[in-house]
């Protein structure tokens, strides 16, 4: 890789705070994250990548400015999945917080220019996810290099790899509960915004006050409500569902009018060629889902029959939730998509997979992480998971590479010739704290629910947050051995 230098600015040092114990532990943990991305040179790497293979001319061109807009990037996001805070919160955090300020670089001499929350919003979606992959796995194998001079601070025999435990869980989806009927009201929501964005640039069809429709299809959802308790609800649930139809099919006939007077006359509005696109999008992303979500409800509602789980819609702008049966004490089923996690003893994440489509039983995923933890981290000792991920096949490859079987049987019979194991009870010990690791990343990184919209930009918030989480966690090792350090110094 070329080489390529860059100046680095002068910090205003941080204020002395007197007390405050939580925050002074926040404040070490940030500064030791800090102080690993730049003494390994991770950062300086990752952006020097960046620049060098970017397409764009003015990144090329303006490469002092633009290093230091992508450092900005890449620590407003980790920031952001560190606090768990709104982009708006962030943006006004920043601007009253020495330290955010002296982390993201948005501190000089001469004054602060914190970014807007659009800023970081863009700031989050600059790297690509093979991108914030390779930092996660380049961070990790920092902190178990035993050559670094940064190994002593996160353990005494340097972080190992060599124990893997793993888990899944579903990430839900910020959708709310995928009623039939509800997705017309969603429906016309949609389509009588947009056309009431259409009508305020100067196009207009004939038609009644747009207003009108999202007054009287809310009016039919409260009666859907409140009649499900009366008497003869069925038969009365099924006259206002036809009602919402005939009401739903004026409103779809409108907006396929204003779609196409858009589409047609668009340079008469003050919008550019891409915001009118924008717009029909929306209008059509609607009425080419709209037949089959009529369908959906009207066999449930009118003909009493089920519908697969596959043909569902469960959100008119999320096609790619999915409805996962986890038999949990708090949720039968949940919407979002399936997640893996793996860790390592430590409790740093070395290997997740977020799942686009249905995803497949546990033991699926096994060979697959296998395969790619021996080729980021080496040769594997154990593996654990719970008795989901047991299959025949796993266990044969397990042997095959001498790795210790840590994957609870699904067998009774099995499972109690398996305890006579020390090492098969350590390590089912130790996996039980995988289910706290989902939870502390899905609580208290994610967010429930996480709250990014598209696929794409959930898989990346999730890649942004195991960056933030493994971060930290290092951080927080290294505090502590430094204060041990101390302790042993003054005692000594």
């Amino acid at each position: 890789m070329k080489t390529i230098a860059f100046q680095t600015e002068f910090r205003p040092a941080l204020p002395v705070v007197f007390g405050a114990k939580d925050y002074r532990e926040f404040r070490e943990t940030i500064e030791e994250v800090d102080h690993f991305l730049t003494a390994t040179g991770i950062e300086h790497r990752m952006l020097v990548a960046h620049l060098t293979s970017a397409d764009d001319a003015c990144l090329k061109n303006h490469r002092p400015s633009a290093y230091k807009r992508l450092r900005q990037a890449l620590r407003y996001a980790i920031l952001l999945a560190l606090t768990g805070l709104s982009h708006r919160a962030l943006a006004h955090r920043v601007a009253d917080s020495a330290l955010f300020q002296w982390f993201t670089h948005t501190s000089e001499v001469d004054g602060v220019r914190p970014p807007s929350k659009s800023s970081i919003e863009r700031y989050e979606k600059i790297f690509s996810s093979e991108e914030i992959s390779k930092l996660i796995h380049a961070c990790n194998t920092a902190a178990a290099n035993p050559d670094s001079a940064l190994a002593l601070l996160y353990s005494d025999s340097v972080l190992k790899f060599d124990e893997i435990f793993a888990d899944t869980t579903c990430v839900k989806s910020n959708i709310h509960f995928p009623v039939d009927w509800v997705l017309l009201r969603d429906a016309t929501r949609t389509l009588i915004k947009a056309i009431r964005l259409i009508r305020d640039q100067g196009l207009k069809h004939r038609m009644d006050d747009p207003k009108k429709f999202l007054r009287d299809m809310n009016k039919l959802c409260i009666e859907m409500t409140h009649v499900r308790k009366k008497k003869g609800a069925k038969k009365m649930r099924k006259a206002i569902f036809r009602r919402m139809k005939k009401l739903m099919k004026t409103v779809e006939n409108h907006a396929g009018k204003y779609s196409h007077l858009l589409e047609s006359r668009w340079a008469e509005t003050d919008w550019s060629e891409n915001q009118a696109q924008v717009i029909l999008d929306r209008i059509q992303n609607v009425l080419d889902q709209l037949p089959q979500a009529v369908h959906q409800a009207h066999e449930r509602l009118i003909g009493k029959r089920r519908v697969a789980n596959k043909d569902k819609i469960l959100s008119l702008y999320e096609p790619d939730v999915h409805v996962l049966v986890r038999g949990k004490a708090d949720a039968e089923v949940e919407f979002g998509n399936g997640f893996y996690l793996a860790e390592q003893a430590d409790g740093l994440i070395v290997d997740w997979q977020f799942i686009q489509e249905q995803p497949a039983s546990d033991n699926k995923l096994v060979a697959d992480s296998i395969k790619a933890l021996t080729k980021t981290y080496g040769t594997l000792k154990s593996y654990s998971g719970d008795r989901g991920f047991d299959a025949q096949n796993n266990r044969d490859e397990l042997a095959e590479k001498n790795i210790a079987n840590g994957i609870c049987p699904r067998s009774v019979v099995q499972l109690k010739e398996r305890l006579e194991d020390p090492y098969f009870r350590q390590l089912q010990t130790r996996r039980g704290s995988t289910e706290a690791r989902i939870s502390i990343f899905k609580n208290a990184y994610l967010g429930t629910p996480l709250k990014s919209k598209g696929f794409k930009n959930r898989k990346t918030r999730i890649e942004w947050c195991i960056l933030a989480h493994n971060l930290w966690k290092l951080g927080r090792i290294a505090v502590q051995n430094r204060e041990a350090a101390t302790e042993q110094k003054e005692a000594a």
